[in-house]
């Protein structure tokens, strides 16, 4: 249970300071945190308009399973999620890439489920 609180505190913390982050660099998105706390579901998603151009999606997903796995369904940044969720203390064995095929995962090096 230790593991799996201290899990979701950091996955909150990096998505609510990459939203901070990124709303200083554009100014007409608004980036917004979304949490599902009960099922451990954590999203930081845009909404707005650069330009003509509508930028509106999610910006990265972030599941934190029962077990404590901490799973990175999506990184739609360049800022390397997975190596800031090892810098800030997610064990390399507990942390799956979900956006890999299955599959691939064994050659990672990190979980695979």
């Amino acid at each position: 249970m230790e593991k799996l609180n201290r899990h979701k505190s950091i996955v909150k913390a990096l998505l609510s300071d990459l939203s901070e982050k990124l709303s200083k660099g554009i100014p007409d998105v608004r980036f917004e945190v979304l949490l599902d706390e009960e099922k451990g579901q954590y999203l930081l998603f845009k909404d707005g308009w650069r330009g003509m151009h509508r930028m509106y999606g999610s910006v990265a997903h972030i599941e934190v399973k029962q077990d404590g796995k901490v799973w990175l369904h999506h990184d739609g940044t360049d800022l390397a999620i997975g190596q800031i969720l090892l810098d800030k203390g997610v064990e390399k064995t507990d942390l799956v890439l979900g956006f890999q095929a299955p599959a691939k995962r064994a050659d990672s090096g990190f979980a695979i489920a």
